[in-house]
């Protein structure tokens, strides 16, 4: 049971209800995080912004699913690994791939250094050398990429937190954090 009121459409007000049929309309249902962030209106408009803003840069959206997938295992956000792990899987990674992202690479070279820089921001909360930013660029990546890499581990950190701290009901089919190899 959720520590935090799960905002339900029938009992929320008009900014929430507003909100949550948005949300209904764009995604065909409204995932338990985004009912707990329902809460507060304006902080579900802020993370749905910053989303929509993630959403429209330069990184591929199946590095974006890879990041998602390592910081959930590294924070252990049982409900954020779980979610990534479909959206994942509908995005077109496979089980090989997510196992590899839940471990903090990737098969993907390009995208094994995105990742792998992504977990050393949040282990070092934010102080990563001057020689990750170099093997980023050499991977292939620029500045623009670069900053929303550290945009998405940004909102993951924010999604990872809301799920532990409310300790929502996983609307998804469950992954365990102890799956990992």
């Amino acid at each position: 049971m959720s520590r935090i009121a799960v905002v339900q459409p029938e009992t929320a007000d008009t900014q929430q209800r507003e909100l949550l049929s948005a949300i209904q309309s764009q995604l065909g249902a409204v995932p338990n995080f985004l009912k707990v962030f329902a809460n507060s209106p304006a902080a579900l408009r802020a993370f749905l912004g910053l989303y929509g803003i993630a959403g429209d840069g330069a990184l591929d959206p199946l590095t974006r699913e890879r990041i998602a997938l390592a910081l959930a295992q590294q924070n252990s956000c049982e409900y954020c690994l779980s979610a990534h792990t479909q959206i994942g899987q509908k995005a077109g990674l496979d089980a090989g791939e997510i196992q590899a992202n839940r471990d903090g690479t990737s098969q993907d070279a390009k995208a094994a250094v995105a990742v792998k820089f992504a977990r050393s921001l949040v282990e070092h909360h934010g102080e990563v050398t001057s020689a990750e930013i170099l093997e980023v660029r050499n991977a292939g990546f620029g500045d623009a990429e670069i900053v929303e890499i550290i945009t998405h581990v940004g909102m993951n950190l924010l999604t990872n937190i809301l799920g532990k701290a409310s300790r929502v009901e996983i609307d998804f089919p469950k992954v365990s954090l102890a799956a990992a190899a």
